[in-house]
């Protein structure tokens, strides 16, 4: 088994195989059905946050949509190598795909090829959309991870790991992407954009302000060192 997953409602899970299946179990562990059709490995599988559609993504170089009933509606061709992941965008139209072929590749619900993403020097592990379906996480062997718009375009890359990706996750908020690697490690990048130096200092002040005003341990001179800074919301 290389991938399993809960559909939205927490009443079913998906798991894919390498013996080029899919099945759906209830909570209680029994079979509901069987997905076949793949050729070769399957590596990943999704539900739509809709709850409607199930993903698949094989080593046969194909993605497959299927519906809550276990009917083949479409079949996703286009990549050269296999697919490592697929992922829906949060509001269940678009589908991405990651591959062995360096790519991603973005598709609606029809099956329709719409973008192909370029830029990763590796195979690419995985793909994922933040929680708001504006920005596409990628994740690559080439030891980065970058940020795409859903135009294509790359926004940032994030580098600096030692080896492989295999893994991308946004929190909740969107505000954090969790990365982990080869090496068993997960790094954990800041996505707020808009953070300038200013920025920065203004929310360090805020955290440490009653320190600095109430703590024994600070010198007189050092309360007023965040006076002349507004007092800024942190972004939430």
């Amino acid at each position: 088994m290389r991938s399993a997953t809960f559909s939205p409602d927490g009443k079913t899970i998906a798991s894919a195989s390498w013996d080029t299946t899919v099945k759906l179990w209830n909570l209680n562990g029994k079979e509901i059905m069987t997905l076949r059709g793949h050729q070769a490995g399957v590596r990943s599988v999704s539900f739509s946050p809709d709850g409607q559609i199930i993903a698949t993504a094989s080593e046969d170089g194909t993605a497959k949509l299927w519906n809550r009933q276990g009917q083949e509606l479409v079949t996703l061709k286009g990549h050269q190598a296999g697919i490592q992941a697929v992922s829906f965008s949060s509001d269940s139209q678009l589908i991405a795909t990651a591959s062995k072929d360096k790519t991603v590749k973005l598709w609606n619900r029809d099956g329709k090829e719409l973008l192909t993403l370029r830029g990763h020097r590796g195979e690419v592990n995985a793909v994922s959309f933040s929680p708001n379906g504006e920005t596409i996480a990628t994740a690559s062997e080439d030891m980065t991870v970058k940020l795409w718009n859903r135009q294509g375009e790359v926004l940032q890359t994030l580098a600096g790991l030692d080896t492989g990706v295999k893994s991308a996750s946004f929190s909740p908020d969107g505000q954090v992407l969790a990365s982990s690697d080869s090496l068993g490690k997960v790094t954990l990048w800041n996505l707020d954009f808009d953070s300038s130096p200013e920025k920065l200092l203004a929310q360090a002040c805020n955290c440490v302000r009653d320190y600095l005003l109430n703590s024994a341990d600070v010198k007189e001179e050092e309360r007023s060192l965040c006076d002349r800074l507004a007092t800024v919301k942190v972004s939430q």
